[in-house]
């Protein structure tokens, strides 16, 4: 009569648990205890646990989900900065222009700067955007502008009359 060894004769390891499976107790270890958060669900491609029906076909096994619920009512999407931001670069070129160009262009921008910023504050104060200080920012580097370009035409007229003219 040949012994019984408890071990595979070909010395081959029985296959390693899948994902989220306990491996099976060494010999004469006990078992480990059972999950504090109760029985898990099985894994993917895993069969139900025994006593356990498996959900008929067409079914899900869990609750369906409800469509729609990540947005919001139609018609609020982004809010629409764009008044904001222009008005913020206009005022800014017309600062810029002032300083080099002190022309007809920094004039028009500042007033194009003033205008938008406005605009942009009003669509802010509405909630349908939410740079108002960058609309404000705008609005005062558009007055800044204007304030420098008319600053430098005057003094470049003051300093046209002041000078002789040759031969008087």
């Amino acid at each position: 009569m040949q012994p019984n060894y408890p071990e595979d004769p070909y010395g081959q390891q029985p296959p390693p648990p899948g994902y989220g499976q306990q491996p099976p107790p060494a010999y004469g270890q006990q078992p480990p205890p059972p999950s504090p958060y109760g029985q898990q669900p099985p894994a993917y491609g895993q069969p139900p646990a025994y006593g356990q029906q498996p959900p008929a076909y067409g079914q899900q096994p869990y609750a369906p989900q409800q469509y729609g619920g990540g947005y919001g009512p139609p018609g609020s999407g982004a809010p629409n900065n764009t008044f904001g931001v222009i008005s913020l670069v206009t005022g800014i070129l017309s600062i810029v222009l002032s300083v080099c160009c002190f022309g007809i262009f920094a004039f028009a921008l500042g007033i194009a700067a003033i205008t938008l910023g406005i605009m942009g504050g009003k669509k802010a104060d509405q909630g349908q955007a939410t740079n108002k200080g960058q609309a404000r920012a705008g609005l005062i580097c558009g007055v800044v502008g204007i304030v420098i370009a008319v600053g430098w035409n005057v003094l470049s007229l003051v300093s046209t009359f002041d000078t002789p003219l040759p031969g008087f």
